[in-house]
């Protein structure tokens, strides 16, 4: 009873996250490409052959930019709701594509993904909670408030890829431009690190072992920043900041949690 994830990059330069158990795994966007998904999975041990599915979080370039080279390769299946489809504009495809049903659940083998809709500015974006025997992994980025959904979904994870976008006072200081300030912060752009840490603070299961920040902004936040945040408030959940340049470790994540356990890389 246990699920194996990874953060195999995640940043506006490119996101994917890897969740599986033993036989079988899906990745959560493809925003890399091909070639740094096969070294990053070959590097810590994990074959590519696992992967059965793909699920599109919405259509942003920085979550589908490898999907087609990816898919058509190795022939995985692609899920996807029918206006992120659209947005898309892939051409062509060479890969089989599934129509992702909203607030529903999709079967991978042994592997629960269910779908729920987000506050993003993309056409239909969603987040997703993936289980497997009493194990639950959620991926929850590309957020602009939390609602309903994602508390009543974070209540129910053992392990969560969260999102920190940005720090509010590091944002307010940017040389970026209002309207794009006002974009982050506005209720369908980024989670900044302080309503990340509310969430988890007022949220977080107690059975919850790791946390994993996600989608760091490079001009507005630092892995470090983040880290300081909410390393005070982590009791016995492990905390992983994800990197925007490389994979984190891989994980195993139990529904009895005894210890936090790390996979070394082959």
């Amino acid at each position: 009873m246990s699920l194996f994830i990874t953060s195999l990059n995640s940043g506006s330069n490119g996101n994917c996250y890897y969740i599986g158990n033993e036989e079988e795994a899906i990745l959560v966007d493809v925003g890399i490409s091909c070639r740094q998904i096969e070294s990053r999975m070959r590097r810590l041990g994990l074959s590519i052959t696992t992967v059965k599915a793909i699920f599109i979080s919405h259509e942003h370039s920085d979550h589908i930019t490898g999907v087609p080279m990816l898919a058509a390769k190795y022939q995985i299946p692609v899920y996807i709701t029918a206006k992120t489809l659209q947005n898309c504009k892939y051409p062509q495809t060479g890969f089989p594509i599934y129509i992702l049903p909203s607030n529903d659940s999709v079967w991978i083998g042994e592997l629960c993904v269910k779908s729920f809709a987000k506050w993003h500015d993309a056409a239909d974006p969603h987040s997703f909670m993936v289980s497997h025997q009493g194990v639950n992994v959620g991926v929850f980025t590309d957020i602009g408030a939390p609602c309903d959904r994602l508390i009543s979904h974070f209540e129910q994870c053992h392990a969560a890829f969260l999102e920190a976008n940005y720090d509010e006072g590091m944002l307010a200081q940017s040389r970026y431009p209002y309207f794009l300030k006002e974009r982050i912060r506005g209720g369908k752009g980024h989670l900044s690190n302080q309503q990340a840490l509310a969430l988890f603070q007022h949220y977080r299961p107690a059975f919850m072992s790791h946390l994993i920040l996600s989608h760091l902004s490079k001009e507005n936040n630092h892995p470090q920043v983040a880290w300081d945040l909410f390393h005070p408030h982590m009791n016995d959940t492990e905390l992983v900041v994800a990197s925007r340049h490389e994979e984190t470790p891989l994980y195993r994540v139990t529904a009895k949690k005894i210890s936090v356990e790390v996979i070394p890389a082959e």
